[in-house]
């Protein structure tokens, strides 16, 4: 859990939270959360919503999101049969559709900090 928490720290302008109490860590880019991680070894994660039908397709470890919009959103176990790279992959993912909301000052500022 903590490489993916970091790997989620690791892109731009994202902060660890706590909004709903002790559980589930929220991983926010510009306050907007793309990321919850529970102490069950899960990860939620936000997704176009053909994308989420294909990894809950492809994969027995990824499920709709626990109490989440469960066309945008997947839960991920990550003791399951879906790969390391893979879950980064889809981190990366749902960071750049919360990214892909914001105004476009907002991601040139986000995208700067990419390169």
């Amino acid at each position: 859990m903590e490489e993916f928490c970091n790997y989620c720290l690791s892109l731009p302008k994202t902060i660890k939270d706590y909004p709903f109490g002790e559980e589930p860590l929220v991983i926010k880019v510009n306050n907007k959360m793309f990321a919850l991680i529970n102490e069950n070894h899960e990860i939620s994660l936000k997704c176009e919503p053909f994308r989420a039908l294909e990894y809950r397709e492809m994969f027995n470890g990824v499920r709709p999101g626990y109490h989440l919009n469960k066309k945008h959103w997947n839960t991920i176990n990550i003791d399951s049969d879906v790969p390391k790279e893979i879950i980064k992959a889809m981190i990366k993912e749902s960071y750049e559709a919360v990214v892909k909301t914001f105004s476009k000052k907002e991601r040139e500022e986000i995208y700067i900090k990419l390169k």
